[in-house]
């Protein structure tokens, strides 16, 4: 079940088992999306147990070789994610995502799931305090009511197990607003996924095609008040240096599009027949860009707890909740890191600093990369010995100047 943005991911694994499935979404296909359109390097081995990888490289997608990262005009660093422990040399996928939405939900429609597109899910259905369906109505306001032993809901911020059941716990801090738009005529690009900081937030871009980029800018939801949209979107954008330089010529060939970047995150579910997967499961200012392998892997996650539910005909709290133990083992650590980033960023003094030890420190800054990338583990990072070999080298750095350093776009050939 999903309502408000689908995910077509999660009945995707779960056809694979074999059960009868209804995916329900309000959106009528094919529908437009903020996006970071930057995918972890992990989730290559999701999509390929799902057999559409061979469908997705078809697509001739961009294939990054790494991060680049500028903070405050002031320190520059450049990293190649690192092999994986068996050699292999990982890349990331940075596609659109309206071709990625639209090749997989051209899967579902080309499966045995039922696909209801156009029906919002206004409720649950609840017998005895565990979830057994949803109801709501279709685009003519027709009512409709689906019984189901396990309801999945990947909904988002807007799920309706959050509203319905009270579940949302906002975070302390500012809300955030993202601004993205794809630009064309950007000709300075080298494979990278480019994260620049500077204020009033940050800014992501991602090479998406020939000539072609996504940039994503962040900031706090205060400073869009009584402002043209449009025109603080490019004043930010090319108010920064660096990225004037990177963007050239370039311009963006849309409207620009907003989505409420509000951090948030979730209560323990009480009821059973129940599962929360993506961004339903809580949310963190995407500083890092892992929203869509946190809903692939998620869902894998849950795929395996519903199989064990069926196969004791059991859709209790009790059975379902080891499902909350497993993901939360899965993704506490790296939740941590994105915490600490997200402080991080907004502190121009200690983040010009760390930026600057990292690239006097590879072993570090790729240990960190690999860990933004999902294929290594966040307590590669997120553990005292990690943090005073970054200590040791702010040690032995000498004093930033905070005089601009001049901006060398990458050499390497692709």
């Amino acid at each position: 079940m999903e309502e408000g943005q689908l995910e077509p991911r999660q009945p995707c694994f779960l056809k694979k088992k074999g059960y009868r499935i209804t995916l329900l979404d309000q959106a009528t296909f094919p529908r437009d999306k903020v996006c970071g359109e930057f995918i972890s390097p992990a989730a290559d081995d999701i999509f390929s147990d799902l057999g559409i990888l061979e469908s997705i490289n078809a697509l001739n997608p961009t294939r990054l070789c790494g991060v680049a990262l500028s903070s405050y005009e002031s320190s520059y660093l450049q990293i190649d994610y690192p092999n994986t422990v068996d050699g292999r040399t990982m890349t990331s996928l940075s596609v659109e995502r309206s071709m990625l939405d639209n090749l997989m939900i051209n899967q579902v429609r080309n499966s045995s799931i039922q696909l209801m597109e156009g029906f919002k899910v206004t409720d649950l259905v609840l017998d005895g305090g565990n979830v057994c369906g949803v109801k709501g109505h279709d685009e003519t306001k027709t009512k409709f009511s689906i019984k189901a032993k396990v309801v999945i809901d990947g909904g988002g911020r807007n799920s309706i197990s959050l509203r319905r059941l009270n579940l949302r716990r906002g975070s302390p801090g500012k809300g955030k607003i993202a601004l993205a738009a794809h630009w064309e005529g950007v000709k300075g690009l080298g494979r990278y996924c480019y994260m620049h900081i500077s204020h009033p937030g940050y800014t992501g871009i991602a090479p998406v095609g020939y000539n072609r980029a996504n940039i994503v800018l962040v900031v706090d939801r205060n400073y869009l008040v009584g402002v043209n949209v449009e025109q603080f979107f490019m004043t930010t954008v090319l108010g920064n240096r660096l990225r004037k330089r990177m963007l050239g010529s370039g311009i963006p060939v849309e409207k620009i599009r907003t989505v409420d970047s509000l951090a948030y995150s979730v209560k323990k579910i009480r009821c059973g027949g129940l599962l929360l997967v993506g961004d339903a499961t809580g949310f963190i200012d995407p500083f890092t860009g892992e929203g869509i392998y946190l809903s692939l892997r998620s869902s894998q996650l849950a795929v395996g707890v519903v199989k064990n539910a069926f196969d004791k005909s059991d859709f209790s709290s009790r059975q379902l909740q080891s499902y909350d133990l497993i993901r939360q083992k899965e993704f506490r650590k790296k939740n941590i890191l994105s915490k600490v980033l997200q402080r991080l960023i907004y502190k121009p003094y200690l983040c010009n600093r760390v930026v600057e030890t990292l690239g006097t420190q590879k072993e570090l800054s790729s240990l960190l990369v690999g860990v933004i990338g999902d294929y290594m583990p966040a307590n590669k990072v997120v553990c005292f010995q990690y943090l005073l070999r970054l200590l040791g080298g702010m040690l032995n750095q000498r004093q930033p100047s905070f005089l601009p350093t001049k901006y060398r776009p990458p050499t390497k050939e692709f």
